[in-house]
């Protein structure tokens, strides 16, 4: 492997370190193979992110300019031609390696030039198309890595998986997005609770959520352990190797909602963080289960 991409991979790891630690741990536990790879992917999607989420004090036009230059770069790439870039060397071997579906990183552009002009979805069937490029799409790059004995059925498992996690990350961050200027909670939703942008922003500046943002914050999270009961099929398709990480990885999200849950479902007291001790038990005890064991599914009855 040359010098620029064996740097391509290290910067692509340095960014999933650092920003995503419940799926970089997961990722410990692949083969070491397999790790670059995974690598590569959350590093294209990071990036991407950053460039949205990071350039708030540009135009949204020089904003756009910037996303679309840096996917001219990876098209270019993609043809075959020299790209100066510190990280798209290892995305783009990576698709080379596992001839990935170029569409699904057409589908992820996509979703994030709507994040800048898109500031809120009107129902949820808005929210699952932004969301079908911005992370099922996630899942199904993913699958050939993690290998499965049946792509096949493991496809649309590997969809839902990716819309439980982002969903995850939505309830999660609500008080975030709100500085951005965005909400991800459908405004059908908002309706339906009685809840306003206005009732969000109250809630945010007082640290406290009201029981109506409670009673909205519960149902999104029991719409999101519906993707994961829907995913939970899929772990037990995937290779050997890949099943520890993946189990891991949709224990430690699934945690996430136990956390809403165990706070009240108050997303504006604090950040709902799965302890390190949890983090790492659960770690060790995906090791240990036996593979083709089953999943547990986020819920009520776990603790």
């Amino acid at each position: 492997m040359d010098t620029d991409l064996t740097a391509a991979y290290v910067r692509c790891q340095e960014l999933h370190r650092h920003h995503g630690r419940t799926y970089y741990l997961a990722t410990r536990l692949l083969p070491a193979w397999k790790r670059r790879h995974v690598h590569a992917l959350y590093g294209f999607t990071r990036y991407a992110d950053e460039i949205v989420d990071r350039t708030e004090d540009l135009p949204p036009a020089e904003r756009a300019a910037k996303l679309d230059a840096w996917a001219a770069r990876f098209v270019a790439g993609l043809h075959g031609e020299p790209v100066d870039d510190p990280l798209l060397p290892a995305v783009l071997h990576t698709i080379a390696v596992f001839d990935l579906d170029r569409a699904d990183f057409a589908s992820f552009l996509r979703s994030m030039a709507m994040d800048l002009t898109v500031m809120s979805y009107p129902t949820y069937d808005d929210l699952l198309d932004y969301m079908e490029g911005s992370a099922a799409v996630i899942g199904t790059m993913m699958l050939p890595i993690l290998g499965s004995s049946d792509p096949v059925a493991a496809r649309e498992p590997a969809r839902q998986l990716g819309f439980a996690f982002q969903l995850t990350n939505f309830i999660r961050d609500v008080a975030e997005d709100l500085d951005r200027g965005r909400t991800y909670l459908p405004d059908e939703d908002l309706a339906k609770f009685n809840v306003s942008r206005d009732d969000l922003r109250a809630a945010q500046a007082a640290g406290r959520s009201t029981d109506r943002i409670r009673e909205l914050i519960e149902y999104e999270v029991t719409r999101a352990q519906a993707h994961y009961a829907a995913a939970a099929p899929g772990i037990t398709l995937l290779a050997p190797a890949s099943q520890a990480c993946m189990r891991t990885a949709y224990a430690l999200y699934g945690g996430i909602l136990d956390e809403v849950a165990a706070q009240d479902h108050d997303v504006f007291a604090r950040r709902a963080l799965v302890p390190q001790r949890r983090r790492l038990s659960v770690a060790a005890r995906a090791l240990l289960t036996r593979t083709g064991t089953p999943v547990v599914v986020p819920g009520p009855a776990l603790s």
